[in-house]
């Protein structure tokens, strides 16, 4: 038997991206799922497609943990359980530490570090007891920083340790502990932030070798699923960023750091400058859902 036939998995930032690819890729091997997002056209569509047997959907806010245990009730009382978590939900913000509105940054380490508080505060209680394996969304950007991007980089590597301490407190209760570390992947967060800011497209494209690429969200979401099958410690997408992990002290060493030093004293002011001129420090579509958690009437 597949050994994740018939479990039940918790995602959150399903309705798009990663989210909605690895939910499309478990439901193929027989997993149930509870879906969160915020995004509610995009979240009910998406379970509109994989079919009412085998998904509850329920948009919210991960900042919201009551919101997030009422989620997660809803369901243990149609499945019975949760046996996975993949704490997915994430954004990011643009600008310098000086350019980036404050509020945008807070609201980055609000979903990206207390949602996944939230999220695994609320399911730990039925993982303990089915035995299960949590996934904890970090990023390359953990351990390789880029500038302009602070918050996003803060938050994964918040999260990258907030996995680890979980993993220590949880492991004698029969739960494993993952964290997933990928570079930059075609989600609507990166094809968002190219389409708002040329100096990001600059900054990618100015990155050595690999480090330039994109890769698809389908590899992405295979690892995920490989990830969960094997409860994995780490998940690296692609595969050499376990190197560059091995490789952080040097990643933030005045070695490591010469490259990017190159380009940042002209592509950061380029990039405030662009902020500036759009208004927001985040894309269009995360400003609407922040509208939309502020004022949900």
């Amino acid at each position: 038997m597949d050994s994740i036939d018939g479990k039940v998995a918790l995602i959150t930032g399903a309705a798009r991206g990663i989210g909605a690819e690895t939910a499309r890729l478990l439901v193929r091997r027989n997993v149930k799922l509870v879906l969160t997002d915020l995004d509610e056209a995009p979240l009910e569509a998406l379970a509109a497609e994989l079919g009412a047997e085998n998904v509850v959907a329920i948009p919210c806010d991960v900042c919201d943990l009551a919101a997030m245990e009422a989620a997660v009730a809803t369901g243990i009382d149609r499945f019975g359980g949760i046996d996975f978590v993949i704490a997915n939900a994430g954004i990011a913000s643009y600008g310098s530490v000086l350019g980036v509105d404050p509020l945008a940054f807070k609201r980055v380490m609000d979903i990206n570090v207390i949602g996944v508080f939230h999220t695994v505060r609320a399911a730990l209680p039925s993982v303990i007891e089915r035995n299960g394996y949590i996934l904890v969304v970090s990023s390359l950007a953990a351990f390789a920083p880029a500038p302009g991007l602070a918050a996003y980089n803060a938050s994964k590597a918040g999260v990258e340790h907030f996995a680890n301490a979980l993993r220590l407190e949880v492991a004698h209760q029969g739960v494993m502990v993952g964290s997933a570390h990928m570079s930059w992947i075609d989600t609507p967060l990166v094809q968002d932030a190219k389409a708002d800011l040329p100096a990001f497209k600059e900054m990618l494209d100015s990155l050595p070798g690999p480090l330039s690429r994109t890769t698809s969200v389908d590899a992405c979401a295979k690892a995920f699923v490989k990830a969960l099958a094997g409860r994995q410690r780490h998940v690296y997408v692609p595969g050499w960023v376990g190197a560059i992990a091995a490789a952080r002290n040097l990643i933030t060493s005045p070695l490591g750091a010469r490259e990017t030093l190159k380009h940042t004293p002209r592509l950061l002011p380029k990039m405030d400058e662009e902020v500036r001129r759009l208004g927001r420090s985040t894309s269009a579509r995360n400003v609407a859902l922040e509208d939309k958690a502020v004022d949900p009437g």
